[in-house]
């Protein structure tokens, strides 16, 4: 029997380790700090300067440019380079999961990335970094250096749709795969948590690794409640080695005739 594909569905949880806070834990930005969401929201961001000029801030302050990956992130990328097809599916921006190593062609990024920014008049690129570099310059709220539209990062705020494209290519993965390992995410934000249970009514194997109780718990095989930095490369490990086969065996039947044929598809 071959190794079976691995979808990794990592949360915000994923990368604390890294030193970049999550949204909706204990300690999440939400709860401590209702009012910032809307500087991440599409309506408030462009329709006030102020906004703006806070969401830059904010973007300076979290330091997410120099995180590096941490322990979670490189057991992924580690299980991949070991033979194993790993697809990652994050709804996280900042590219972690790419400097630990992951191929960039098998991550979905749902929500875009923070290390890019996009002119949402002329959807001119550039990067992150040359516009936090104009902020501590002194521009509040950097504009297009092309047509002198709004600057935002190239991710998908609230109020925005999700590429249509990455979004079904993730999909695909989710009815594909034999294990999806949910990581450090409350799995609230739709329709990136439907990905989950879209996956174990395809006869998945759904692992949850995360600190709280998610909407998904009750149709997981497996519940993780221990620290991502040690939970995660531990599992990735029994993957590896094949500890999960006989489980996958026997639980992709719950939907078998809905899975994707393995023929049809080349995860490698």
């Amino acid at each position: 029997m071959g190794k079976p594909l691995v979808a990794v569905f990592s949360g915000a949880g994923m990368s604390t380790d890294s030193g970049i806070p999550d949204y909706r834990g204990p300690q999440g930005l939400w709860r401590r700090e209702p009012d910032a969401e809307k500087l991440v929201t599409y309506e408030y961001y462009m329709a006030d300067p102020e906004i703006r000029r806070r969401s830059w801030l904010m973007r300076a302050e979290i330091g997410a440019l120099g995180a590096r990956p941490n322990a979670a992130h490189v057991a992924v990328a580690e299980l991949e380079r070991g033979g194993t097809p790993v697809r990652v599916i994050t709804q996280n921006v900042d590219g972690l999961h790419q400097l630990a190593g992951m191929p960039g062609r098998k991550v979905f990024e749902l929500h875009g990335t923070a290390r890019s920014v996009v002119c949402t008049a002329c959807h001119a690129r550039s990067g992150m970094d040359e516009a936090l570099a104009r902020v501590a310059a002194g521009e509040p709220d950097p504009a297009c250096l092309a047509c002198g539209g709004i600057l935002k990062a190239a991710t998908v705020m609230f109020g925005q749709r999700l590429d249509p494209v990455v979004l079904g290519q993730a999909m695909a993965v989710a009815k594909g795969c034999q294990v999806f390992v949910a990581v450090g995410s409350t799995l609230q934000v739709q329709p990136a948590a439907s990905l989950a249970g879209m996956a174990a009514e395809a006869g998945a194997r759904l692992i949850i690794v995360n600190a709280e109780e998610t909407p998904y718990d009750a149709l997981a095989d497996e519940v993780v409640r221990e620290p991502i930095g040690t939970a995660l490369p531990a599992l990735l490990t029994r993957i590896a080695g094949g500890g999960l086969t006989r489980a996958v065996s026997s639980g992709s039947c719950r939907a078998s005739a809905a899975r994707h044929d393995p023929k049809e598809t080349t995860w490698f």
